[in-house]
């Protein structure tokens, strides 16, 4: 049985997905898998594994990402986390999360920037889960001010090239040259053009 709703949407796009590299096509096709076998496969409740969403937002310049402190992790992740029942689309969890978790209203680019599985210890009353975590990028608004959430300890802006958890290497690495590139701004403007419109 294929999945609906939310888990429907994360499918093709990751099936869409251009992924760079051997490790993150295995990890696209995994997901895809997943998501093939559980039709719940986006939601918390799906265990041991789940699809989360993530955004690994950048200063407009690209040079610094905005990170939070994880209070249950004390580690220093990008901004995301579960979807909720309400989500419709995998790029909108992202986003939703990354506004709950900084107070920035963020366009992002909705072809995800990097995949990554990871044992969770801490999730919810059953214990351990592995996300599933698809990341997409964004960019914040220049002058923007962030806040910090329940959820975090802090939420504080770090240099691209001082990260303070060597596992955000690629995920920010991959999310600077998409910005560089220009389809992160591209995305931004589409958005602004709509906006205008209305």
């Amino acid at each position: 049985m294929r999945p609906d709703g939310a888990g429907a949407d994360a499918r093709e796009v990751l099936r869409r997905m251009p992924a760079a590299g051997d490790g993150q096509r295995a990890l696209r096709d995994r997901f895809v898998a997943h998501l093939d076998a559980h039709p719940d496969g986006v939601l918390r409740t799906c265990r041991p594994d789940h699809v989360t969403a993530s955004t690994v937002v950048l200063s407009a310049d690209a040079s610094r990402v905005l990170l939070t402190l994880h209070a249950k992790a004390g580690r220093w992740f990008q901004l995301g986390g579960h979807l909720e029942p309400g989500d419709a689309t995998l790029a909108g969890a992202a986003r939703r999360e990354a506004v709950e978790e900084s107070g920035l209203e963020v366009d992002l680019d909705p072809v995800p920037v990097h995949l990554d599985e990871h044992a969770v210890p801490f999730c919810g009353p059953d214990g351990e889960a592995h996300h599933l975590d698809v990341r997409f990028v964004a960019v914040a608004p220049d002058g923007a001010r962030h806040a910090v959430s329940d959820e975090s300890l802090d939420v504080r802006w770090w240099p691209v090239d001082d990260l303070p958890n060597p596992d955000l290497a690629a995920p920010v690495a991959l999310a600077v040259a998409r910005v560089r590139a220009g389809a992160v701004g591209r995305v931004r403007a589409g958005h602004d053009a709509v906006r205008a419109s209305r």
